[in-house]
């Protein structure tokens, strides 16, 4: 062992402070589509802390787990390790306070959805046990940076969801020789505004109409999201054509899952917050 290894020694804020910052340097680059050598930050992170080339690899993986529990992008190459340290948590939590609440996550330009096509439908995840149950220091992060208030909250994600779920929509009965369905399919929310209880219609190849209530996040598939009472009791209302249609990792290559009503059967509802009125 060098003078200057550190293998053994747990990581300081310091430390964590400067990986955490170049993990997310490299996340926003890898979805601006910019390039980056991995070994050569690998190696000026080594020079700074005098951990090893694999020490430092393995916290890399280590801050994917922590990002995607919060339902944040992750860098692909560095596969989510769960077995993390405290001191992470809080490094993740510094890092998180210090940026604006839709800083960091680069969103597609609508320009381009017209021309992409289809989205890929995969079949809804099955429940799984999440880290943050067996943590509290991780549940307590959850909390604080809930990520299915944040992209509640994020209008501009919530629009280009609902958009580019309209285009593929379009493109879908394009591709099946059905353009006069194609011209009636409505972006609902855009045009006639939200309340509706679904974002767009749609229609099955046989003209059946699909009432589509888009959910987007750039995270990953089993990232919580919000449903409200108007869009619970319109699937109650018509099970037949209601659809969730969940859009996950929109900042990468947006793909997407469908739930079809009884949404519990599915879904675990929970009651998020209550209407107070006085007696």
């Amino acid at each position: 062992m060098s003078s200057n290894d550190r293998t053994g020694e747990d990581w300081n804020d310091q430390e964590i402070d400067l990986i955490v910052a170049d993990y997310f340097a490299m996340r926003d680059m890898e979805l601006r589509r910019e390039s980056y050598v991995k070994s050569h930050r690998n190696a000026a992170l080594q020079e700074l802390t005098g951990r090893s080339k694999g020490s430092i690899e393995f916290k890399h993986q280590n801050i994917s787990a922590v990002l995607m529990t919060l339902g944040e992008p992750w860098i692909l190459g560095y596969k989510p390790m769960q077995n993390f340290q405290q001191a992470l948590l809080k490094g993740v939590e510094r890092f998180l306070e210090s940026r604006s609440s839709e800083s960091g996550v680069v969103l597609p330009k609508p320009a381009t959805f017209a021309e992409m096509g289809t989205i890929f439908i995969g079949e809804a995840p099955e429940k799984i046990e999440r880290p943050e149950d067996s943590n509290p220091h991780l549940a307590r992060l959850v909390r604080k940076f809930d990520p299915a208030l944040r992209d509640e909250r994020n209008r501009q994600l919530g629009k280009l969801g609902e958009e580019r779920v309209y285009h593929s929509e379009r493109a879908r009965l394009q591709a099946v020789g059905r353009e006069d369905l194609a011209r009636k399919v409505r972006w609902t929310a855009q045009e006639d505004g939200d309340g509706a209880g679904y974002d767009v219609l749609s229609f099955t190849e046989q003209g059946d109409e699909r009432f589509l209530e888009v959910k987007t996040t750039a995270g990953g598939e089993q990232t919580p999201f919000y449903i409200s009472k108007n869009e619970k009791l319109f699937s109650e209302e018509r099970q037949d054509a209601f659809r969730i249609f969940r859009l996950y990792d929109f900042a990468r290559e947006p793909r997407a899952f469908q739930i079809e009503p009884p949404l519990e059967s599915k879904l675990i509802l929970e009651a998020a917050n209550y209407k107070a009125s006085f007696r």
